[in-house]
């Protein structure tokens, strides 16, 4: 099997570029999604163009079984937020399965006084069924992501990380 590097950068207002379909289609999906489409019929549509009725999505945080706990998922993280955006780095595709790299900056009203962007960087791994995403696992600091711009726990978690230093 040829292992296909596949170079990928994208935000909200550039086109990925890929040569793997599946891969762009992933990317259109996050670059698509936000607030402004929580609790849309476009959210199902564009879930399903991209994930299997029976996808297994997973982070840190959660574990999601089924397109409809996923767009369950999706609405409630969505309509929490002012403000996203994905920049995908780099991506590797095996046949069924594959990789993204990427940046996410995100805004919420209650983190950061909603003024300021959350910056996460992260991978996803990929498996896919046919053109379908049956397998998505975000693997991230969960701390960058939440936990270190909570009032207190924030303190401690950045405490704790100078100790360690």
């Amino acid at each position: 099997m040829d292992n296909k590097r596949i170079p990928a950068t994208t935000s909200k207002t550039a086109g990925a570029h890929t040569t793997d379909s599946r891969l762009a289609a992933f990317y259109k999906l996050y670059n698509t999604l936000g607030p402004e489409t929580a609790g849309t019929q476009k959210l199902r549509r564009c879930l399903e163009e991209v994930y299997h009725p029976d996808i297994i999505f997973s982070d840190p945080m959660h574990r999601i079984l089924g397109i409809d706990a996923l767009e369950k998922y999706f609405e409630g993280l969505y309509e929490n937020i002012t403000y996203i955006d994905f920049q995908f780095h780099k991506a590797w595709v095996e046949a069924d399965s594959g990789s993204v790299h990427w940046t996410m900056r995100y805004r919420h009203p209650r983190l950061k006084a909603g003024k300021h962007d959350i910056v996460v960087d992260g991978v996803t791994l990929l498996r896919w069924e046919g053109n379908l995403v049956v397998q998505h696992q975000d693997i991230f600091d969960a701390g960058s992501l939440l936990y270190e711009h909570l009032p207190v726990i924030g303190w401690l978690i950045h405490k704790l990380k100078e100790r360690m230093a």
